[in-house]
């Protein structure tokens, strides 16, 4: 059954629930095909099964199966089936079959109806991230577990709030990653994300398990079918989404993705992110120049929307509606022209923490891992290791060293105690140093 929250408790505007064929948006032909393949490929019979597959009431449902009934495509097999309130089932004609298999030859897509592109803008407008309105206490919450330097939050604040493009840059192992999760965190709230949406006929599938995570759905099954009177059910209730990409990320991944077998679409990366925040860390790391990456989105960034291409070639703007926080270890400098860092809207440093922030986390961490702590241990570390590396710091030192130091007590079947000798056994795996390898 697809179960739906009360409209009231998401905080966006509901997609209205189609009241005709006609306010579904698609052609008779989509619905049509749509409904012949997934009765084909699921085994589904009755209205009610019908229904639930293709995301429309079971009153749109029935009209369809009357009107494929009234063409020769369906046929009722004249049986009540007792699991299903004795309704009718419902089954395809040798005609019925045959057309199924001709459209499937056009496109595997079969199950929720799609949403047409234009109704699906004017939903992303409805919902759009640039909607949020992102306070300190806000944006404090979702980043509590973390030690901040001072005034980090007074940069960050406005970047976030506005909805536009994020870098930060800084050297490795402090924290950029688990501060644009924070960021991802402090957005909060739910959208409405459609199975699918539909352009010139080809259905691009839009949600993915992996980006979207689905709300907890209401038990109340009287309170559903109430939400799903009013609600779209084409439509998912999901957090704003998350895409991640690192090293591994692609131009090709930032375009449709076109299954040459299936015939189907799968939307862009940056288009399952409508709505949410698309994270690109370590940028400078990917096979393509970071120059190259930002000159793809200099247009969505500026103007809002993207523009794909279908394999006929034809071009479609879809909505592009991201929070993108790039991280990166180089200075932005090195990695980009003035233009590019021009439409980066905010560049936010993340430097290393000073000594007595790197103590605070320090004495967080083992508090949290149980690990008891000693103060000559402490002063051997500050005065007899870090110099050897000019006394920097960085934020993930603290969890390295008291992980490394609890491993070794395992290992010896001793109390989690700091020592200078766990101290020097834990540096010792902290860096490799350069040395030329025999072979």
């Amino acid at each position: 059954m697809n179960m739906r929250l009360d409209p009231a408790e998401v905080g966006v505007p509901a997609p209205t629930q189609p009241r005709t064929l006609i306010d579904t948006g698609l052609s008779g032909v989509m619905l049509r095909d749509v409904l012949l393949k997934t009765i084909f490929r699921k085994s589904v019979e009755t209205a009610r099964e019908i229904s639930e597959a293709i995301c429309l009431t079971t009153g749109l449902t029935q009209q369809l199966i009357d009107q494929a009934r009234d063409a020769g495509l369906l046929q009722a097999t004249g049986t009540m089936h007792a699991g299903s309130s004795g309704e009718m089932g419902f089954q395809l004609t040798d005609a019925g079959k045959s057309r199924a298999a001709d459209a499937l030859a056009q496109s595997e897509y079969y199950g929720p109806m799609p949403v047409p592109l234009e109704r699906y803008k004017e939903q992303v407008r409805a919902q759009s991230v640039k909607n949020i309105r992102i306070t300190r206490e806000r944006l404090m919450k979702s980043m509590g577990h973390l030690i901040l330097p001072e005034g980090l939050v007074d940069q960050l604040g406005p970047a976030v709030g506005s909805g536009r493009s994020v870098l930060l840059y800084g050297p490795p192992g402090n924290g950029k990653s688990s501060i644009a999760e924070g960021i991802r965190a402090a957005l909060g709230d739910n959208i409405w994300i459609p199975h699918a949406i539909e352009y010139a006929g080809q259905v691009i599938t839009l949600y993915d398990p992996i980006v979207h995570t689905r709300v907890a759905q209401a038990a109340d099954p009287s309170e559903l079918r109430k939400a799903n009177n009013r609600v779209d059910q084409r439509y998912l209730l999901c957090q704003r989404p998350t895409v991640m990409t690192g090293g591994e990320l692609s131009l090709e991944m930032l375009d449709l993705n076109y299954n040459a077998v299936a015939r189907t679409y799968q939307a862009s990366l940056q288009l399952k992110s409508s709505g949410g925040v698309f994270i690109v860390d370590d940028l400078g790391r990917q096979a393509e120049p970071p120059q190259k990456i930002i000159n793809r989105w200099i247009v969505p960034m500026e103007m809002g929307y993207d523009i794909l291409a279908l394999q006929s070639g034809e071009k479609f703007e879809v909505p592009f509606d991201t929070l993108v926080v790039f991280s990166t270890n180089f200075h932005p400098n090195k990695i980009f022209d003035v233009a590019a860092l021009r439409r980066i809207f905010f560049k936010v440093l993340i430097d290393g923490p000073t000594q007595a922030e790197f103590l605070k986390i320090f004495a967080l961490v083992a508090k949290k891992k149980k690990f008891e702590l000693d103060e000559a241990s402490l002063v051997h570390l500050l005065k007899n290791k870090y110099p050897e590396i000019d006394n920097i710091y960085a934020n993930f030192h603290g969890v390295f060293l008291i992980d490394q130091m609890i491993a070794a007590c395992n290992f010896e079947s001793i109390p989690y105690r700091m020592t200078p000798e766990l101290v020097d056994r834990a540096w010792a795996n902290l860096f490799v140093e350069e040395a030329e390898i025999v072979h």
